[in-house]
């Protein structure tokens, strides 16, 4: 009886020492497997053994992975607090550095994703933020992926989601929004007045060539004028019109 016992505690040893030793590893993972506490190989997916006490493995997840990056206090180029918060897109494509080279890859590479937020935001306007986005996006896509390089880490999208601006602030926008609408509009308004200036000096050059032009030119403003049936007509009658009709009466029948 006792050795029957010793027997199935054996067993039961053995066989919970090959359930340990072998592991699944799932299409999207994989080990990274160290012998002795040394790197020995990458391993995955599907179904691989680890010599039990003498070999240990660490998962590692290859599906691309979203981060939300915390909302960041960033003051701008010009003097403007906001809060920033963006979403960061990224993959691991080395397991075998992102287990070595840096601990606790996420944790790293959401600290760093915060920092160059806000490090490169501090370098553009307020203007900037609101209306170029995707190459504040880029630019911050771009660094990252460089940094995290070496951590086997590919950044593939970062994307700004929310710029917060403080009440005070919105409504000085709105104030400089207003007020580059009206500079337009007087800007807009003295074109028109230089163009029309232009036309009406070249129809006065036009007019002035010939006397005749005037004259029909009178002729046809007073028959608009007497077209609108006023009881009262003011019109100015210039004194080269006069003298032309007394020279006419002039000349010998």
């Amino acid at each position: 009886m006792e050795m029957f016992s010793m027997w199935l505690t054996v067993a039961v040893f053995v066989f919970a020492l090959l359930a340990s030793a072998v592991k699944v590893l799932r299409e999207y993972e994989r080990a990274v497997v160290f012998t002795l506490g040394r790197f020995w190989k990458v391993k995955g997916p599907g179904l691989i053994i680890i010599i039990p006490v003498v070999q240990s493995m660490e998962r590692v997840d290859l599906r691309t992975l979203v981060m939300d990056v915390p909302s960041q206090d960033v003051i701008s180029r010009d003097n403007v607090s906001v809060k920033v918060n963006a979403v960061l897109y990224f993959r691991v494509i080395d397991p075998e550095k992102a287990i070595i080279n840096v601990e606790r890859y996420l944790e790293a590479t959401s600290q760093l994703a915060q920092t160059t937020l806000r490090s490169v935001l501090g370098q553009h306007e307020l203007d900037e933020m609101l209306s170029e986005r995707d190459r504040l996006n880029d630019d911050i896509q771009r660094i990252l992926d460089v940094q995290t390089e070496a951590w086997g880490i590919k950044v593939a999208n970062v994307e700004i989601k929310h710029v917060d601006i403080d009440e005070s602030m919105v409504r000085a926008i709105a104030r400089q929004a207003e007020a580059e609408r009206q500079r337009r509009a007087k800007v807009i308004h003295a074109e028109g007045e230089l163009q029309a200036a232009e036309k009406l000096v070249q129809a006065g050059t036009l007019l002035g060539g010939d006397p005749r032009a005037i004259q029909l030119r009178y002729m046809q403003t007073l028959t608009e004028i007497a077209g609108e049936k006023t009881s009262t007509i003011v019109f100015p009658m210039p004194m080269d019109l006069i003298e032309a009709f007394s020279k006419g009466k002039d000349r010998p029948g």
